[in-house]
């Protein structure tokens, strides 16, 4: 436990311009001391020398809520303090209709339950890990608008005049594209007409430009994969953006003290659902759901040219398992492969090095 190894835990709660953080004492669990600093680098040489008055820094623990946003660089300042610290999710507040709820307490809850816990997670680290996390966050971003921009370009085109509608008709979705960024104003043209093919046009070279933009980030992603993470490009479904995801999720080595934490993290430990003479599992919907997405896509992909796994999904359904279920055991067969991977990464060969 958490408690036989420190004094203190510093329990903070994360906002964009302040840092309420709390100590509390690892036995009793009675709070110290508060302190509330600014979200700067001035602000957290203030929080370390806050806590160095009351305990040194082998004898304390951190406990930070959104180490992924407002808290990634009180992290980082920590990192380089050699601190301790532990990622922590939203705590639980009291069941009661009038529960107190502010920063203080809110801080003072994260460090009582990271004590409460058994195991401690640390957060993600690495710069490489955050390079794939920002190239993915920016690439996702650009995927969902050129997903709206055809949406809505397809939508224009079914209301355009009928003669635009002509001129655009049985083309399939690229070549509608590629159509419209060319479309220019005719004679004896109406308002309609010219506002519809402005549109069009308009929206055409959107989707162009983030289609551009979505093909530059691949090609950075499969560059910082190919330099930290080759292994899973080896295998059957994974690419550069499945390879990304997998390698920033997991973040560093020991991260997840074992392949079932990691397949925990990746929600695809199974949750028993049995009942009466029947004994199945079904799908968990927690853990980090972009990392059940990309091992969901590697599933995917293998079933429909991998014959290894085509095989696999037969010998299931044989044995009375639904199409869901098999899918299901694949991912957990797939979570334990790459963390493998991840954890033992092959020997460069001397002639690379």
């Amino acid at each position: 436990m958490l408690e036989d190894l420190v004094e203190r835990v510093i329990g903070v709660d994360t906002h964009k311009h302040t840092h309420t953080a709390v100590i509390v004492e690892a036995r009793s669990r009675v709070k110290v001391d508060e302190i509330v600093v600014a979200a700067t680098g001035a602000g957290y040489d203030e929080l370390i020398e806050w806590a160095d008055t009351h305990c040194a820094v082998t004898d304390r623990a951190w406990a930070i809520e959104g180490t992924g946003s407002y808290g990634a660089g009180l992290v980082s300042a920590l990192d380089a303090n050699a601190e301790l610290v532990h990622e922590i999710d939203r705590p639980s507040r009291p069941a009661r209709r009038n529960g107190a709820k502010n920063d203080e307490l809110d801080a003072q809850r994260a460090a009582v339950e990271l004590l409460s816990r058994e195991h401690c997670p640390v957060p993600r680290a690495g710069e490489q890990r955050e390079a794939m996390r920002i190239l993915l966050a920016t690439r996702e971003s650009a995927s969902r608008d050129r997903t709206r921009a055809i949406n809505s370009l397809k939508a224009a085109v079914v209301s355009a005049p009928e003669a635009l509608r002509d001129r655009l008709r049985g083309l399939n979705r690229q070549q509608l594209i590629a159509r419209c960024g060319r479309l220019r104003h005719r004679s004896g043209e109406g308002p309609a007409d010219k506002a519809t093919i402005d549109a069009l046009r308009r929206l055409a070279h959107r989707i162009i430009a983030l289609e551009e933009e979505i093909d530059a980030h691949t090609v950075d992603l499969k560059a910082l994969t190919i330099e930290h993470c080759p292994q899973l490009l080896d295998e059957q479904g994974v690419g550069p953006v499945v390879a990304a995801q997998i390698y920033q999720s997991w973040s560093h080595s020991r991260r997840c003290r074992n392949e079932a934490a990691f397949a925990s993290l990746a929600g695809t430990a199974p949750i028993e659902a049995s009942s009466g003479e029947i004994i199945r599992y079904r799908l968990n919907r927690g853990g980090d759901r972009k990392l059940n997405r990309a091992l969901h896509t590697i599933v995917l992909t293998r079933t429909r040219c991998h014959p290894e796994t085509i095989a696999y999904i037969e010998r299931r359904l044989a044995d009375d398992k639904s199409r869901r279920e098999a899918r299901r055991c694949l991912k957990r067969y797939i979570a334990r492969h790459m963390y493998r991977l991840l954890e033992n990464p092959p020997e460069p060969h001397p002639l690379t090095t």
